[in-house]
């Protein structure tokens, strides 16, 4: 019986793909790099912004001084504009009420900067009271590694029989196989089927209506 849900963010509850081409594109110009289309940073997102930056780079400058000097002017660009084209997928924002009116526990664990993240769940879930919303924080590994995980799950005081962790990537796959919790990935978000099939997933759904009825069931 699941008393947890657990979400990743990007591309699982949110769109928030072209916010974030647009602030890396950005950075990018700033410094007289070539950009991306949007639909690229599919392929860019999910091991955090150290990650975004550094596939998003030039292949010559692929390394730590050059992320950290792009990641000044996406992050200022980020915190400024990150709301202006992000929204909930179909049917999430009504989910997510529901199941909270119902007494599940919620969580979201993303490699998104901690501060966007909360920001962003305040933004579009005033209404839910989550039981831990974590991004990445100094310190702490992201995933795959399966610590988010299992900080939220003790916050919540449950087995781990009884969460359901539910993502969009190979990344999300991983992070519940080394915490060994039960997955749902979404296709409607930026990775396809293919690559959560290649790490492991076997159950999908491609509607907020059957992730509603894996966790009822």
């Amino acid at each position: 019986m699941t008393k947890l849900v657990i979400f990743d963010l990007d591309g699982t509850l949110l769109d928030t793909i072209e916010d974030l081409a647009n602030s890396v594109n950005y950075a990018l110009e700033q410094h007289n790099y070539p950009t991306h289309p949007i639909e690229a940073y599919r392929f860019f997102i999910g091991n955090g912004v150290a990650k975004l930056l550094e596939r998003a780079l030039p292949e010559d400058k692929r390394n730590a001084d050059f992320v950290s000097m792009l990641k000044v002017d996406f992050i200022r660009h980020y915190y400024a504009h990150s709301e202006e084209s992000t929204k909930p997928y179909p049917g999430i924002t009504e989910l997510v009420n529901k199941l909270y009116a119902e007494g599940y526990q919620l969580g979201v664990a993303s490699n998104k900067v901690h501060d966007a993240t909360v920001e962003l769940v305040n933004r579009f879930f005033p209404d839910v009271k989550f039981t831990a919303v974590y991004g990445q924080r100094d310190g702490y590994p992201v995933k795959p590694n399966p610590g988010i995980l299992e900080e939220i799950i003790g916050q919540a005081g449950v087995e781990k029989s009884e969460v359901l962790y539910v993502g969009d990537s190979g990344v999300d796959v991983a992070t519940a196989y080394n915490a060994k919790v039960p997955f749902t990935g979404v296709l409607w978000g930026f990775r396809p089927r293919k690559e959560l099939e290649e790490v492991g997933a076997t159950r999908f759904v491609e509607t907020t209506a059957e992730l509603y009825e894996i966790i009822k069931n």
